[in-house]
């Protein structure tokens, strides 16, 4: 079936202490995404990139916090391009360090509250990002996201105002092997569903997004995936700055995304930490457009055989 798609470039690097990340929607681009996705039959528009809003907020308590309003440009930024994506299209974010989850994924809980169907989220990561202005020690706001969009912290008067905010059941993590004590503590007091590589390890991947892709459906909710390149083993996916070894899988994450296609159910979707400055000739970012391909309709017989 085809699927009308937008490009969206969130060149964002400012939530994350390692710079490179601005660069991530240009590889994408160049690694062929569009074309890959028009070679499978979609209507795929680019829209460019997004800019930061000019914002000047007060400072958090946190001193470790840098960049703070330069952040708070871009989460609006984010949001009000996010809320601008006709109801029926399916928006890719190109990313980008993983602050734009905090523009991307209230803008699509807003869509899907006006469709009046709920918004799950699938977090594809080796962190859980659900640390607040006060409980983080690097200052790296790319760690916050979940915590802002799920409304669990204040993050006022420096964020936007939330346009709507994800019931923490409706969010599902796989992948994750870098937690800390705060975070454990945060997880455990909510009702994410989290399965962690040992859960995988164990179990397999699919049983847990089998289950969560059977909430979804029951609720006849709207899907936002956000992948982050360091769900991925950095043997396959050099190209991020936070690395954790014990990552997903070339198989494994391409079944991910081979489900979530024949799911039906996914209606935007984050690329996020993707750095080519730490990349191996394009390899991550090539990558990258495969896993994307996958869940637009490539098929597993459909991989070329290379010399």
């Amino acid at each position: 079936m085809t699927k009308t798609i937008s490009l969206i470039g969130a060149p964002i690097q400012t939530g994350a202490w390692r710079r490179g990340c601005l660069m991530g929607p240009d590889a994408l681009r160049t690694a062929g995404l569009r074309q890959a996705l028009v070679d499978l039959g979609h209507d795929v528009t680019d829209r460019g990139n997004v800019a930061p809003l000019a914002a000047e907020v007060p400072p958090a308590r946190n001193t470790a916090i840098r960049d703070l309003s330069l952040c708070a440009g871009w989460v609006g930024a984010l949001q009000a391009e996010a809320g601008r994506v006709a109801a029926h299209d399916i928006p890719i974010f190109l990313g980008g360090d993983h602050l734009m989850a905090a523009g991307t994924v209230p803008a699509m809980a807003a869509r899907a509250e006006a469709a009046g169907r709920p918004l799950f989220v699938l977090w594809l990561d080796a962190h859980s990002d659900i640390h607040d202005f006060d409980s983080t020690d690097t200052g790296n706001l790319h760690g916050t996201p979940v915590a802002y969009f799920t409304g669990l912290s204040d993050f006022s008067p420096q964020f936007p105002v939330l346009p709507a905010r994800v019931d923490p059941a409706n969010i599902c993590m796989i992948g994750l092997r870098s937690v800390d004590p705060h975070e454990k503590s945060v997880l455990a007091a909510t009702d994410i569903q989290v399965a962690d590589m040992r859960a995988i390890d164990e179990h397999g991947i699919a049983t847990p997004l089998r289950a969560f892709l059977d909430r979804v459906e029951a609720a006849n909710g709207h899907l936002h995936v956000s992948f982050d390149v360091d769900f991925l083993d950095p043997d396959i996916a050099p190209a991020v700055g936070t690395t954790v070894p014990g990552g997903a899988t070339f198989r494994e994450a391409h079944l991910v995304m081979e489900w979530l296609h024949d799911s039906g159910l996914v209606t935007s979707l984050d690329i996020a930490e993707l750095n080519p400055f730490m990349d191996d000739r394009g390899k991550t970012a090539r990558l990258m457009v495969d896993f994307v391909a996958s869940l637009f309709g490539k098929s597993v017989l459909d991989r070329p055989t290379r010399g």
